[in-house]
């Protein structure tokens, strides 16, 4: 898997100070940034003062906004300023290196955190963009890696269908561009991935980077105990690696909303990855939506499911849009019907030959 780290941070501000060097003799301070209210100067500060905020809340575990702010000195002519990106960009990058696995730490839209693969992707993100804008509004011409483009689609708009190249992807994604057969965005936001915290373990939201990962046999950036992630036997007992495919292909289809895929299971204790839970897709008309999980051999046995499977429930029950949250299990699994049982699941009627349990908003 391609990562996204300190070194996408840096290879970004390298590629964008290489193009604005050449605009550095012109008046940023009266020039527009694109089709931004802001001018070149503001917006380049606006990008130094995000790079360290980023920064500071990871190197912190910052779990709100730290109040301050990033200014330009007057006397910072416009090179200057490209070293001031350099160095925000240099500072964000090593709150990211230096950072625990497992760290998060405050972001508000739309789940409240981010990770560390997280803060790379927004501060990417926030490089290639607003370098678009000052690039725009001083008449040169910008067009970002590929690869760094595609990473934070990946990473940061999980709900943004793919099918089209990266960068004006990503462009009509955030109100800068056009894509043929999609209507104009006027409204946008980047969203981190989910987590749910239970009492020994984190769920945490499975990105399609990281599924496309797991479904060709990789760690999906995760740090699995040693029989994980769970392979499956056969069609009637999918494991991890065929449900991150499923999630990798709503992806490609447009029709991925990242708060009703997949969740590693990870454990508090030592961050390892003991499993996978996740639902079948968003709920139906009728309210009704199906879970499913699995756990590595050597984690059964030490109630990790009862408990995912509780928080996973309460979150979904607590929707307004959700009144069934149901599973479905083979009649000779009786160690997940254990699980369904513990978790407050009741067995319904069904028909064919698989189980039903149901858990009513």
């Amino acid at each position: 898997m391609q990562t996204m780290g300190g070194e996408q941070v840096t290879e970004a501000l390298a590629h964008a100070v290489s193009v604005l060097k050449a605009g550095t003799g012109r008046d940023w301070a009266g020039t527009k940034a694109g089709a931004l209210d802001w001018s070149c100067r503001y917006t380049a500060q606006h990008v130094a003062d995000t790079l360290i905020a980023y920064a500071g809340r990871l190197a912190t575990g910052a779990r709100r906004r730290v109040p301050f702010d990033t200014v330009l000195l007057d006397e910072a002519d416009n090179a200057a300023v490209l070293d001031v990106l350099r160095t925000t960009g240099a500072l964000l990058s090593a709150a990211i290196a230096t950072a625990p696995r497992e760290a998060r730490a405050y972001h508000g839209f739309p789940y409240g955190s981010a990770n560390r693969e997280g803060f790379a992707a927004m501060g990417v993100t926030e490089v290639l963009l607003h370098t678009h804008d000052i690039a725009t509004g001083l008449g040169l011409p910008y067009e970002p890696p590929e690869a760094l483009c595609r990473g934070v689609l990946e990473r940061i708009f999980p709900h943004v269908r793919p099918g089209h190249a990266p960068w004006p992807t990503l462009r009509w994604a955030t109100g800068r561009g056009d894509l043929p057969g999609r209507a104009p965005v006027t409204e946008w936001e980047w969203r981190n991935n989910l987590v749910i915290p239970a009492a020994r373990l984190t769920l945490q939201g499975i990105t399609p980077a990281a599924a496309a990962d797991l479904a060709v046999g990789g760690p999906g950036g995760f740090a699995w105990v040693g029989d994980g992630p769970y392979e499956g036997e056969g069609a009637e007992e999918a494991g991890t690696r065929t449900a991150a495919g499923m999630l990798r292909q709503t992806y490609e289809a447009g029709t991925h909303r990242p708060e009703w895929g997949m969740f590693a299971l990870v454990r508090r204790e030592d961050g390892r990855a003991v499993g996978a839970m996740g639902f079948h897709g968003p709920p139906d008309e009728e309210g009704r939506v199906e879970v499913g999980y699995d756990l590595a051999p050597s984690a059964r046995g030490h109630g990790y499911a009862t408990e995912a499977l509780r928080a996973l429930a309460s979150w979904a029950a607590a929707r307004e849009d959700v009144r069934t949250v149901f599973a479905k299990t083979a009649p000779a699994n009786t160690a997940s019907q254990a699980v369904l049982t513990r978790a407050g699941f009741t067995r319904v009627p069904a028909e064919g030959v698989l189980r039903l349990y149901e858990l009513l908003g």
